[in-house]
C-alpha cells in the first residue's frame, strides 16, 4: 500500500540549516521506527506570508508499505 506522511517546520532567521537537520532527522528516525525500506519521493514545499517572506517548509514522503 502507498502511503504519504508530512512533516514541517517552521524556518527562522540565522537557523535554517539546524532547522533542516532537524526535519531530516526527523524523516529518517520516522523511516527507522515505522521499518520503511521502499520510498517513493520526498519533496520540500516553502510556505510564505503576505509579503512572500518564507516562513516554514512542508516535506512531503510518499512510501510503500
Amino acid at each position: 500500500m502507498v502511503k504519504v506522511k508530512t512533516f514541517t517546520t517552521e524556518l527562522k532567521i540565522f537557523q535554517t540549516i539546524k532547522e533542516l537537520t532537524e526535519l531530516d532527522e526527523k524523516v529518517n528516525q520516522f523511516l527507522v521506527d515505522q521499518g520503511i525500506e521502499d520510498v517513493i519521493s520526498i519533496s520540500d514545499c516553502a510556505t510564505t506570508d503576505n509579503s512572500g517572506m518564507t516562513m516554514g517548509l512542508i516535506r512531503t514522503l510518499t512510501y510503500r508499505e
